[in-house]
């Protein structure tokens, strides 16, 4: 079965994708991946402890009270994942503390944002404490994986935003933000998981949004019917690129090769037969379980 994050990678490059899934290499881990996965996990484990906040804002307090105690919870979560993760920040020299510091200011705003949103929905209802929480909108899940044998898909979504009338995805990103809409790849990767959500809640997905988190803005993109041809397409092709026998060419892109971690074994001539060679070999349910 494919991940969502498979599709975006064939966007992006498809001999790379074929090297991490049927050579079975693996690129190196990265700073900035180390550092992108601390927000991710920052993000994910305030939204679920989210109900304790919301529960304890009660009939006379301000938005100040409301913006102080996610920022709390913010802090109080972040200290922790990046304790968790003193190993990998060891490996690449990252302090603790500079990382809090850097990192803190950005998830914030964020959640300050979010208190704005539950604050509003408190005063035009006039609702606290868990009732407030029962009956605000939307909520947020985290990290909700759909997996789907149907369409040989499953993927995680970053953040679910939930309504009474509807669900939207929303992808969390980091890195550089393209001029106009989003890169391929995340426009790619949002259709997925509103098609997947779409199958697994019966239900109609009509949009969803890329969070660029570093330009702090979001981007929208409303779904239709064609998407659904066009991601139902791109798993037919990658599970065909899995089950080949041949390489595929260097994308026509070198600026990606750039900072590519596997860029010494993708450029290596005879290392590159010798995989390929081992991988036809392989009987294809084989290859199929490798994948």
């Amino acid at each position: 079965m494919l991940s969502v994050t498979d599709l975006s990678s064939y966007l992006y490059c498809e001999r790379k994708l074929f090297l991490q899934k049927v050579f079975g290499l693996r690129e190196p881990l990265k700073p900035a991946l180390v550092k992108g996965s601390i927000r991710h996990k920052t993000y994910e484990l305030v939204y679920s402890g989210e109900e304790k906040v919301v529960s304890g804002f009660s009939q006379g307090m301000g938005l100040a009270e409301l913006v102080n105690a996610y920022r709390e919870k913010c802090a109080e979560v972040l200290r922790n994942v990046i304790a968790g993760s003193r190993e990998q920040l060891a490996m690449f020299g990252l302090d603790p503390e500079e990382l809090f510091s850097s990192v803190l200011p950005s998830i914030i705003k964020e959640f300050g944002e979010r208190a704005s949103v539950v604050f509003r929905f408190c005063t035009e209802h006039n609702v606290f404490g868990k009732e407030l929480w029962r009956k605000l909108e939307p909520k947020v899940e985290a990290e909700l994986k759909i997996v789907s044998p149907d369409l040989g898909l499953t993927g995680i979504i970053d953040h679910l935003e939930v309504y009474s009338s509807g669900m939207v995805p929303v992808e969390l990103k980091t890195g550089k933000m393209p001029r106009d809409g989003m890169w391929p790849g995340h426009r790619v990767q949002l259709m997925a998981y509103g098609i997947l959500l779409e199958k697994h809640f019966k239900t109609t997905i009509k949009e969803g949004f890329v969070h660029y988190l570093d330009a702090k803005e979001k981007r929208h993109l409303a779904f239709n019917p064609f998407m659904k041809i066009e991601i139902k397409e791109m798993v037919e092709k990658v599970n065909g690129l899995f089950q080949a026998k041949r390489l595929p060419d260097f994308t026509s892109n070198k600026q990606k090769c750039l900072s590519c971690g596997l860029k010494e074994s993708c450029y290596n001539e005879a290392k590159m037969r010798e995989m390929e060679g081992n991988a036809q070999k392989l009987p294809l349910s084989n290859k199929n379980q490798k994948v």
